[in-house]
């Protein structure tokens, strides 16, 4: 009884992130589709839009995560900000895809405002949920297989959410679209985002009310020290794993997102059918699924850091296969072949860096004297930001140079079309190689030594709940 209560907590914890994933989703898949093809935004203004935001980021987000770690309410440390954030967010999320009529959608200052105004503000939501739901991992226990389970099942929940987000949307804008081109075919249009995007905003607050409400926080820590951006700076400059773990993730974040980011062009313009993209994300889904086993199947005979080699190896290899069968062969069944190969390795990916944070904490207190989860879990979404933002980056540099015409879909030029497929294909095999290269060289949180810290971190918790016993 108590074991099936332990997994009915977990699984309810998981629910959580199907929510968060579904804002997420949309906000990285799609705004940069919908900001170019349908707002009609300065590709130049884009281009500094998202560093910008970003440079907020690095501020807010560490910031936010020493303010949940200094939270202390009778509901508990993290769930009034996942469920002040959720709120928040999708609000934030339904207005950016429900720009206000009265601008003036085709240069008018005031929708440059606008969008900035909200893209600034979903990264401030969506980083008051995430950072206290994923900041729960490590709070819950100190056991590395009990980790391996919670992190596997949550990462579950989320790939559910951006599964939905990835087959969906093309479906769904598909169906809600009211316009057509000149060749019959249905586009995406204002309205389709739109009622798409307030859909997600009100499965992200039930997803993670259902979450929050079903679930009881352990094993906190009281944090001994108050925010100040010296203590994050500290941090990151005393954790030397944290510091690696920062740069190979957000290569191999980079790479993944290239493909999510750029999907919607790749298939509009150089493949031209949109409606492909579902059936490539339904071979990605396959993939993130079996991803889900790799690791519960591997480590039984081998350790995590083979284990996590494998999984970028996987990345590696499929997404260099999905290049081959896309840009060289014109073979789509090779294509998704190679897609549900990469995307079995990177949700193994995935899953294994929750993990990584977790183990960074415990190794933060045995080398720093402290615990500091949420201001270590703050880089988890700061760096999926920041590799957006390269992402963003390297994709809006790409259509201006090229000259993408947002109205010519298909018709655009050669030039175009082969950027596109260089992005699409090229960057992220690239990344993930170069992920796993740093990955393999610098990282040392396994085998004897992490062995070492995890018993370190397990005795001190006894000591103090031995104390506290007493007391």
């Amino acid at each position: 009884m108590n074991k099936f209560k332990a997994l009915k907590g977990k699984l309810f914890y998981g629910t959580g992130a199907i929510g968060l994933d579904l804002s997420y989703g949309l906000f990285y898949n799609y705004l940069a589709k919908y900001m170019t093809d349908i707002l009609h935004l300065n590709k130049r203004f884009l281009l500094l839009l998202t560093p910008i935001a970003r440079i907020w980021d690095g501020i807010n987000d560490p910031m936010m995560g020493a303010i949940v770690d200094n939270t202390n309410t009778k509901y508990g440390r993290y769930k009034p900000w996942v469920m002040f954030g959720s709120i928040t967010n999708a609000i934030v999320l339904s207005l950016i895809f429900f720009t206000p009529s009265f601008f003036n959608l085709n240069g008018g200052i005031g929708i440059y405002i606008f969008i900035a105004a909200m893209y600034v503000l979903w990264g401030m939501t969506n980083t008051t949920a995430d950072i206290p739901y994923w900041s729960m991992v490590p709070s819950f226990t100190s056991d590395p297989k009990e980790r391996n389970t919670l992190a596997t099942i949550a990462r579950t929940f989320s790939g559910l959410g951006q599964g939905i987000i990835t087959i969906a949307s093309p479906l769904v804008y598909s169906l809600l679209s009211r316009t057509v081109d000149t060749d019959g075919n249905k586009v995406y249009d204002v309205n389709s985002y739109r009622w798409w995007a307030v859909i997600c905003a009100a499965m992200l607050v039930f997803f993670s009310a259902l979450s929050m409400s079903k679930i009881k926080e352990v094993n906190h820590t009281k944090s001994e020290e108050k925010f100040s951006f010296k203590r994050i700076f500290k941090i990151i400059k005393d954790n030397d794993q944290l510091r690696v773990f920062m740069l190979f993730a957000a290569i191999s974040n980079t790479g993944w997102y290239m493909i999510s980011g750029v999907g919607a062009y790749y298939f509009d313009v150089v493949a031209g059918n949109a409606n492909k993209q579902s059936m490539f994300n339904t071979f990605g889904a396959v993939g993130s699924i079996l991803g889900l086993l790799v690791i519960p199947v591997m480590t039984k005979f081998t350790t995590k850091r083979r284990t996590y080699q494998t999984s970028l190896a996987m990345g590696f290899v499929g997404f260099a296969l999905m290049g081959v069968g896309g840009a060289l062969l014109g073979s789509d069944i090779l294509m998704y072949i190679g897609y549900l190969i990469g995307s079995t390795g990177i949700a193994s990916m995935f899953i294994s860096q929750t993990i990584f944070l977790a183990d960074i904490v415990d190794y933060g207190e045995v080398k720093m004297g402290y615990r500091a989860e949420s201001g270590t879990f703050s880089m988890k979404g700061f760096l999926q930001k920041m590799a957006y933002t390269i992402e963003t980056v390297i994709l809006f540099a790409g259509l201006e140079i090229t000259h993408y015409n947002e109205n010519l879909h298909a018709q655009n030029s050669a030039s175009v079309k082969n950027a596109i497929s260089a992005m699409m294909f090229i960057v992220p095999a690239v990344c993930i190689l170069l992920s796993l290269i740093i990955y393999s060289v610098r990282f040392k949180l396994h085998g004897a030594f992490m062995d070492s810290v995890t018993a370190e971190v397990t005795k001190r918790r006894e000591e103090r709940e031995a104390a506290a016993a007493k007391g």
